[in-house]
C-alpha cells in the first residue's frame, strides 16, 4: 500500500453536514450568487448547463428550458435548472463546480465550518508520518473538496492531501475514473486503497484493481450488505 484516496460524505464528514447545511446554504445563496457575477461568467457558466441540459431533456421533460439570450434571462435558466438538479440529488459536474464556489463565500465569511471526525485528523497525521500518500475522490468538485479541508472544524488538513479528484476523471460507480485516478498518481492499482461508505463506488475500484474499505460511521445509515470489502468504523482501525 503507498497511497489512500478517500471518500467524503459519510467517511471523512457527516451526511448531515452536507444535506443540511451545505446544499441548503447553496440554494439560499444561489440568485445572490449569480446576481453578482460579471456577464462573461454568466455566459460560461449558462453554456456549460445548456450542454447538460441537452443531455438530459431526452429522459426528462420537465427540465426548465436552457434559454441563450440575455444575461438576465440565462440567470434564470441557471437558477432553473440548477434548482431541477438539486431537487434529484443529480451528480452534475457543472452544478458541483458552481456549488463549490458559492460556498467558498461562506467558508471564507466563517460562515460555513465543516466538521470532521475526530480520527480524521490523527490518521491523515499519521498516513503521512509512515508515507503514504494520500488524496480524495468526491462527486464535489476540487474548489469545494480543498474548502472543506481548509476551513474544517480541526483547522486546515489541506497540507495532508496530495491529490483531489471529483467527476471530472468519471463517475464513481465506474471502474474507468479509479483506473484514471490511479495513472494520474502514477502507482499500481494493487497499491491504492480507496474508503468510502457506498459499495457501488467500492466495487468500481475493486474492478480497477484497487484495494477498498467500507468505512461505516457510527450514526449512519447502514450499507448495503456485502462480503467483498472490508469494513471499518474509524480510520483508527485502519493503520
Amino acid at each position: 500500500m503507498r497511497a489512500i484516496v478517500l471518500d467524503i460524505e459519510g467517511t471523512t464528514t457527516p451526511v448531515a453536514f452536507v444535506r443540511d447545511t451545505l446544499v441548503p446554504y447553496a440554494r439560499r445563496e444561489l440568485r445572490p450568487y449569480l446576481d453578482s457575477e460579471e456577464e462573461p461568467r454568466i455566459r460560461s457558466m449558462a453554456a456549460d448547463f445548456h450542454r447538460e441540459h441537452a443531455r438530459n431533456a431526452p429522459d426528462s421533460v420537465d427540465v426548465p428550458e436552457s434559454r441563450d439570450t440575455t444575461a438576465a434571462e440565462q440567470r434564470d435558466a441557471i437558477v432553473g435548472y440548477v434548482t431541477w438538479l438539486m431537487d434529484r440529488d443529480r451528480k452534475s459536474t457543472a452544478l458541483k463546480a458552481l456549488q463549490g464556489r458559492i460556498w467558498e463565500k461562506g467558508y471564507t465569511s466563517g460562515q460555513l465550518v465543516a466538521p470532521v471526525y475526530d480520527d480524521v485528523p490523527v490518521a491523515l497525521q499519521r498516513w503521512r508520518e509512515q508515507g503514504l500518500g494520500t488524496g480524495i475522490f468526491s462527486s464535489g468538485s476540487v474548489l469545494a473538496q480543498q474548502l472543506l479541508f481548509r476551513h474544517s472544524s480541526a483547522g486546515d488538513l489541506t497540507p495532508f492531501l496530495q491529490w483531489h479528484f471529483d467527476t471530472t476523471v468519471g463517475a464513481k460507480t465506474e471502474a474507468g475514473s479509479y483506473r484514471r485516478i490511479g495513472s494520474a498518481v502514477g502507482m499500481p492499482p494493487s497499491e491504492i486503497v480507496f474508503i468510502s461508505d457506498v459499495v457501488s463506488e467500492l466495487n468500481a475500484a475493486r474492478e480497477a484493481g484497487w484495494q477498498t474499505i467500507l468505512c461505516h460511521r457510527p450514526g449512519e445509515p447502514a450499507p448495503e450488505e456485502q462480503d467483498t470489502h472490508p469494513v471499518i468504523r474509524s480510520f483508527d482501525e485502519f493503520r
